[in-house]
């Protein structure tokens, strides 16, 4: 029992760490993820170890600093995208969960560079035409990009579960 107590305070005094360095040197991601999760207020929120995580109605993610926003498993439009495969859903929103958990650990390390680096270099590439064009046209992976590699890897091996590979 002790053991079980000392592990518990550990990973709790672990996210306490997690939260004060989000809110102070990645105060600029984390304050622009919190204006985003006002915007979405409506939608469902957790915690997700240590992170807010948003669950809205669109298959992008983002992370902003002490929020990640990811898709909803439980929405119907986005069901109907699956084809109704519920499992398939579910397993895909994790692994985005863990992705984008990996890039809140790029904040934790890039503090206010991380925007001008990582969050402009991501939104670029997922979201400008002549990137979305390369990537179909070449069959190359989102995943390839530096940010994203290096999002995936840090989510895996913190939380030791899969991350987006596509």
């Amino acid at each position: 029992m002790a053991d079980r107590k000392n592990n518990f305070f550990h990973f709790g005094l672990w996210q306490l760490i997690y939260i004060v360095l989000q809110c102070t040197w990645g105060l600029l991601q984390s304050t622009l993820g919190f204006i985003l999760f006002l915007i979405h207020f409506r939608c469902p929120h957790d915690r997700f170890h240590g992170s807010i995580r948003t669950k809205w109605s669109t298959l992008n993610g983002i992370s902003l600093g002490l929020f990640i926003f990811t898709p909803n498993d439980k929405h119907s439009r986005l069901l109907r995208r699956y084809n109704g495969n519920q499992l398939r859903l579910t397993d895909q929103c994790e692994r985005m969960s863990v992705h984008e958990y990996g890039h809140t650990y790029q904040s934790l390390i890039l503090g206010p560079l991380y925007l001008f680096t990582v969050g402009i270099t991501s939104l670029g590439w997922s979201r400008l035409n002549r990137y979305k064009q390369l990537r179909k046209e070449y069959g190359i992976p989102y995943s390839s990009l530096w940010t994203e590699r290096w999002a995936n890897n840090l989510g895996e091996k913190v939380l030791g579960r899969p991350s987006i590979r596509h």
